[in-house]
């Protein structure tokens, strides 16, 4: 299981942070090659693990969301104290967590891949309830066309952690108008975790703010550990350099 990581960035980027946040039930395993990407071409990058995760399915069912976004938060924080400029990144979950962050922070852009903010199952929008009477569901984990690669979520989604993610997307969508950094969403055309209704909820939201989006063809939810991993990490560098001044 892969803990937070932490690079302090060197050369001419060493005062540009980027903030980067795993997914839902997962933890930094999923994003630790795009960090590490990043950090060798000189950013300062700081990826947490957040509450509830690298732990047990148990411990996440009685973590709320708040936490998650605090911990994000923080290290977006801790970033903003040391660099002159701070972008935010994020996956699934993460992406939700980034644009909440960009809504409340002066980041200089956002990159995002298949950003969470609605749910496949039909059955989330009772979580509410059905966490009184079902403790767990089958994992969401490990949604990668490639073979012979695992993110290393947990084997059990916590019914309550749902109830908690739906919180946490019904807030940042109604956030989503005040986010006005660049924004560049890398899409999956085979995405089994979050519907296309996440992306189209976030193009008619997110109204002030300039909108790249990018189709990974051969790669399914776990973008970042797939077949277009390299396209994401370069294209997000080259969308970072360029938007070292958007502020």
């Amino acid at each position: 299981m892969a803990l937070a990581f932490r690079s302090e960035g060197h050369g001419d980027l060493a005062r540009v942070g980027v903030a980067v946040c795993h997914g839902f039930t997962g933890s930094p395993v999923s994003m630790q090659g795009w960090s590490d990407y990043l950090a060798q071409e000189g950013f300062a990058v700081n990826m947490p693990l957040l509450a509830g995760h690298g732990t047990t399915w148990q411990e996440l069912s009685k973590t709320p969301w708040e936490h998650w976004y605090r911990d994000f938060e923080a290290s977006y924080l801790e970033l903003a104290a040391r660099c002159d400029t701070v972008f935010v990144a994020g996956m699934s979950m993460g992406g939700a967590l980034a644009l909440r962050v960009a809504a409340l922070h002066p980041v200089a852009g956002v990159a995002v891949v298949n950003p969470g903010l609605t749910f496949s199952d039909p059955r989330a929008k009772y979580s509410g309830l059905l966490k009184w009477l079902l403790k767990s569901v089958p994992a969401i984990g490990d949604d990668i066309k490639m073979t012979g690669i695992s993110e290393e979520a947990y084997t059990r989604t916590p019914v309550a952690a749902v109830h908690e993610l739906s919180q946490l997307f019904v807030d940042t969508i109604a956030r989503l108008p005040q986010v006005t950094a660049p924004t560049l969403v890398f899409r999956s055309s085979v995405d089994h975790v979050v519907p296309d209704t996440s992306i189209s909820l976030l193009k008619e939201n997110l109204s002030n703010a300039e909108l790249q989006l990018v189709t990974l063809e051969n790669s399914y939810h776990v973008a970042t550990m797939d077949n277009d991993a390299p396209l994401i990490f370069s294209q997000s560098a080259d969308f970072f350099r360029r938007n070292i001044h958007a502020l």
